[in-house]
């Protein structure tokens, strides 16, 4: 009720009698938020049942790639080296899971590997790193020849070069002679590892090696495949590569699931995913008798500075604090914390309504039902999304400026509903950037508008780069639905209900609205229409995109 109206009451009813009416919609409404909450977090946190666990204990892998490289240590540092106690430390717990390592190179203190996997018994598929200097390739066969001889029983077998047709940073005819050279002076069996496409493709590399090493991921694949299918791809293409090469072995030398990052078309990358297809995969090697190396045994941080997110999450076990992701027995879910993101997306919602509910203490009318339904979504939004958007950010965030990033697209994502409640309530519009940045006299001086007006600018920014990044360079880029999700919405939403109807078009805001409805509609395009990491975000951008162009200059009152 108008507040004029109130005062008109007189002595019929007073103002405070009128309350409980305005905030009965609110109250049946915050139940039904926190339902929703609780419905989507325990539906998505539910754990999958395995036929066979990942890993375990009883039935050890048959090998698994190994990188020593923990937290900021990466090898494209030349000067990091590895000391033997870290080394040891990780063979030793990768003892109890595997029979086997594969390594890459001798470099950054992996010479000293041999020699530690022997104490602890494992076996080695000593990897030669290989490209396109001569010095460094003779280099690192000297001593891989060296330790092979040195350590006969450990070292399994050598594999003399990894996708290095692949990089294109040798020819088939070279690495042959190289391969030659490598077998002319060991014992060990010598093979090359590339992907299973390139091993087609240059069948004489098939003459030089003792047996035949593909890497088969459905992730990568040209069309990936869905996890649900990557099982069955992978015995297939091993099938294919077999009839192709009849007389030798084929070993799987890398195949694995991502437990994080963006998804190519149908091919979600996740804890749940992850266990899926490693399980599935490890079962089909049992029953039908072939060796398997999974990539990889930890997780490594410094492959995201070349592949993305996605590239450090191949790791049976944590890189942080070196725990198995599937130890034998314990559930297995994509939220395992899932309760404490429920009771934070409640205290989420809780705070939206309440400042909806405090603002109308002072500005005593009763809003139209649509305002409240907009405060609701909003709340209910904002409330199942946060805890996506803080394990998305924990994960995705890898250097400052990846933090500095997403911390602050996650600040526009929790303070915006808050913010646009009040403004809701009060029968405000979106901030134009002019009542920020512009003139004097067009500077809005209250301080929740100017705070919303700020998100608006941080939320505006941070999408248009990851708009203009998805368009132009989209590999290896996570797509940042669920905080962009809980900064545009309320915005969405505020611009339909307190829409100014007269004003001039902002050219910022149209600029910025032509760039994401084009970037939106070429992302849905490249994408395609199984990613709905991309169909989600895309939806979001064209909701921006309205919210800028619907944007009015107008005098706002004080």
């Amino acid at each position: 009720m108008p507040l004029a109206d109130c005062l008109r009451a007189g002595n019929r009813r007073s103002f405070w009698r009128t309350e409980p009416i305005s905030f009965r919609t609110p109250l049946a409404l915050l139940p039904i938020s926190l339902g929703i909450i609780f419905g989507v977090w325990w539906w998505i946190a539910t754990p999958v049942d395995l036929a066979r666990a990942p890993i375990d204990p009883n039935d050890k892998l048959e090998c698994v790639s190994y990188a020593p490289f923990r937290g900021a240590q990466t090898p494209l540092d030349p000067t990091t080296q590895i000391g033997a106690d870290q080394i040891e430390q990780d063979l030793t717990q990768l003892a109890k899971i595997s029979k086997c390592v594969r390594t890459y190179s001798v470099d950054n203190g992996l010479e000293k590997l041999p020699a530690i996997a022997g104490k602890v018994g494992l076996k080695v598929l000593q990897g030669i790193w290989l490209g396109n200097e001569r010095a460094k390739n003779l280099a690192q066969i000297a001593v891989a020849v060296g330790l092979a001889k040195d350590y006969p029983d450990v070292i399994s077998s050598l594999v003399v070069g990894n996708e290095v047709l692949l990089r294109g940073e040798m020819t088939a005819g070279d690495l042959a002679a190289t391969i030659r050279l490598v077998k002319s002076q060991v014992k060990t069996p010598v093979t090359y590892a590339d992907v299973w496409e390139y091993w087609l493709r240059h069948r004489e590399i098939y003459e030089a090696v003792d047996f035949v090493t593909i890497h088969i991921l459905p992730y990568w694949e040209d069309l990936p495949i869905r996890a649900r299918n990557a099982a069955a791809h992978v015995d297939q293409i091993r099938k294919r590569v077999a009839v192709a090469f009849p007389a030798k072995e084929i070993l799987i030398g890398e195949t694995g699931w991502p437990s994080a990052g963006r998804m190519r078309e149908g091919a979600l990358p996740s804890r749940t995913n992850q266990a899926r297809v490693v399980s599935e995969i490890l079962g089909l090697a049992k029953a039908e008798n072939f060796r398997v190396n999974l990539i990889e045994a930890y997780d490594q941080p410094w492959k995201r500075d070349l592949e993305g997110t996605v590239g450090g999450y191949w790791g049976l076990i944590d890189a942080d604090n070196r725990a198995l992701k599937y130890p034998a027995g314990v559930p297995i879910s994509n939220f395992p914390q899932w309760k404490l993101s429920m009771a934070a997306g409640m205290a989420l919602s809780l705070v939206v309504f309440a400042t909806a509910m405090l603002t109308l203490r002072r500005r005593p009318w009763a809003p139209r039902l649509a305002a409240w339904l907009a405060v609701g979504v909003s709340a209910t939004a904002g409330g199942v999304l946060l805890g996506i958007a803080v394990d998305k950010m924990l994960v995705e965030s890898y250097g400052w400026g990846r933090w500095l990033q997403w911390g602050l697209l996650l600040a526009s994502g929790v303070l915006t509903p808050i913010l646009a409640a009040h403004a809701l309530m009060v029968g405000r519009a979106v901030p134009t950037f002019l009542e920020l940045f512009g003139p004097l006299e067009q500077r809005n001086r209250s301080f929740l508008t100017y705070a919303l007006g700020l998100s608006v600018v941080v939320t505006t920014l941070i999408g248009a780069q990851t708009a203009l990044g998805f368009t132009f360079d989209p590999r290896y880029r996570d797509f940042p639905f669920a905080s962009l999700t809980m900064a545009v919405l309320p915005l969405f939403l505020l611009m339909l209900l307190n829409r100014p109807q007269q004003g001039a078009r902002p050219i910022a805001e149209a600029v910025f609205a032509g760039v994401f409805a084009v970037c939106a509609l070429y992302i849905v395009f490249n994408e395609g229409p199984k990613n709905w990491q991309s169909l989600w975000t895309c939806a979001v951008y064209a909701m921006l995109a309205l919210t800028l162009w619907r944007a009015r200059v107008v005098q706002i009152p004080k």
